[in-house]
């Protein structure tokens, strides 16, 4: 895996197939930029309940975007990261439909999860109310399987059937979607939602031992087949850190927030104080196609009763002052896309572009950027955050769903305009740099003065400096090559050309 900006994007949304983005990819306007593409979900169907996430057939491409064929190519040129939804399966695959018509004559009937299968016994209300889920209610669907009705898990939404990961059918289809993406050249895979993947009675239901089992045996199988493993968790942030220890990367989920709080307040010690103590085999984003995270800075929601609260990186007034600041500085776009006012109902993320969560300050936004290339970690910028755009109203008034506002549909003339923009343009040399300098292949040294926050990366005689006033968002960028020669940017949108 090469230490390089990687994309994350829909093929459809950006650049219309696979082989479309092939094209993007490899374009002189791309050239250098991202040594590594996530494309998500692209298996059939990739336009369903959940935006892909709700896989029918997780080991085909759908037709409509391309073929295994057209991964491998991509993958000739650009680290490919591909997702494994190891939760949930559509309620429409062929599978769950023979367990709905045969009930448990199905030779599928173990594949899936019902609560009579975690609770053969029977739950008691205590059992229930300590799972733990991310949206209100308890993750449970009445379902005819054949001559009963049955309560079948439902984490995330009736169209997302829980898997059973233990049972052989479950192993087997996991590992069936394994050799696929493996046998594409992909070389690295994210396990999408897998913090709800085991569910052990009388527990949390999220991130227990026995999940943290289960990362590790499939991480393993990975392994075996030249696959790295990316853990996708949005917890509480010491829980992150466990995760770092066990896996080859893990997202570094409470950037995001702690660098809008600093670029908000004009302070940064909550925001040093975690680059003090994030796992370093980090994936650092800004913005993916979900929202921005807050769990990943608050207090522990799993806290058992009589526990003591375990405070978050932010104090709670914190975190409601971050949610509050990116509704006024959205103009109330993120508001109405996020939480009972969309159709999804996720109580820990803020529906916005980080363009538009930062109220379109192009200055502020590459102070921002720059902070992520600058920590350690392999960084992901996502394709709208990558063209600097605002947030689709127009979308989210269409189809109600409150993700959709940061995910755009572009046309080819749009990415052409958007290319040229120089907040684009700034960012992607940025990219290039992190990219091609050698200080980013050693660790950070970080500086806190005031509202003055300093980042230096070095490496035998190279370093790179990111120095950033937090509370007038002004940053400015020196470094020294190998060679000895030094050069500065005072403004980040000069950045172009200057390297």
């Amino acid at each position: 895996m090469r230490d390089q900006v990687q994309l994350i994007t829909y093929a459809d949304r950006l650049a219309g197939d696979l082989p479309g983005l092939a094209r993007l990819l490899r374009s002189p306007e791309l050239a250098g930029v991202f040594g590594g593409v996530h494309v998500l979900p692209f298996f059939t169907p990739f336009d369903g309940a959940d935006a892909g996430f709700d896989p029918v057939d997780h080991t085909q491409v759908d037709p409509r975007l391309g073929t295994w064929d057209d991964v491998r190519d991509l993958a000739r040129t650009h680290d490919v990261v591909v997702d494994l939804i190891v939760n949930h399966v559509s309620a429409d695959s062929p599978a769950f439909r023979d367990v709905r018509e045969r009930g448990d004559a199905s030779p599928h009937a173990s594949m899936f999860l019902t609560m009579a299968s975690v609770f053969p016994g029977g739950a008691t209300e205590s059992d229930l109310t300590r799972i733990y889920r991310p949206r209100p209610g308890l993750p449970f669907t009445p379902v005819r399987l054949g001559d009963r009705w049955r309560y079948v898990w439902t984490t995330f939404t009736p169209q997302q059937v829980d898997l059973d990961v233990h049972a052989d059918a479950g192993r087997a289809y996991l590992t069936s979607i394994l050799d696929a993406v493996a046998g594409a050249g992909v070389r690295l895979v994210r396990l999408d939602a897998v913090g709800y993947a085991v569910k052990t009675p009388g527990t949390t239901c999220f991130m227990t031992p026995e999940t943290f089992a289960f990362i590790e045996d499939f991480t393993a199988q990975a392994r075996e087949r030249g696959v790295d493993v990316l853990v996708e968790v949005h917890a509480y942030y010491e829980r992150q850190v466990q995760i770092g220890r066990s896996v080859d990367l893990v997202y570094d989920f409470a950037l995001p927030p702690l660098v809008l709080h600093a670029l908000y307040t004009g302070d940064g010690s909550a925001l040093v104080r975690w680059l003090g103590m994030r796992p370093a085999n980090a994936v650092t984003v800004l913005d993916t196609h979900d929202g921005i995270g807050v769990i990943d800075v608050g207090r522990d929601q799993t806290v058992e009763p009589g526990e003591p609260e375990r405070p978050g990186l932010l104090t709670p007034s914190q975190v409601d002052e971050l949610v509050e600041g990116i509704h006024a500085r959205t103009g109330g776009a993120s508001a109405r896309a996020t939480g009972a006012a969309a159709s999804n109902l996720d109580l820990y993320q803020v529906n916005s572009t980080f363009y538009d969560a930062l109220g379109r300050d192009d200055g502020r936004y590459l102070a921002a950027r720059a902070v992520q290339l600058f920590t350690p970690g392999i960084p992901q910028v996502y394709y709208v955050g990558a063209l600097a755009g605002g947030n689709d109203v127009d979308l989210l008034a269409r189809t109600g769903v409150g993700r959709d506002v940061n995910r755009h549909r572009y046309t080819p003339d749009e990415v052409a305009a958007s290319l040229a923009r120089p907040v684009v343009r700034a960012l992607l040399a940025l990219c290039r740099f992190r990219n091609t300098h050698p200080a980013f292949g050693g660790p950070v040294e970080v500086a806190l003065d005031g509202s003055r926050l300093s980042l230096t990366r070095r490496a035998g005689a190279a370093a790179a400096s990111l120095d950033v006033d937090l509370a007038t968002g002004a940053a400015h960028v020196t470094w020294t090559g190998a060679d000895g020669a030094t050069g500065t940017c005072d403004d980040l949108l000069d950045l172009p050309g200057t390297w």
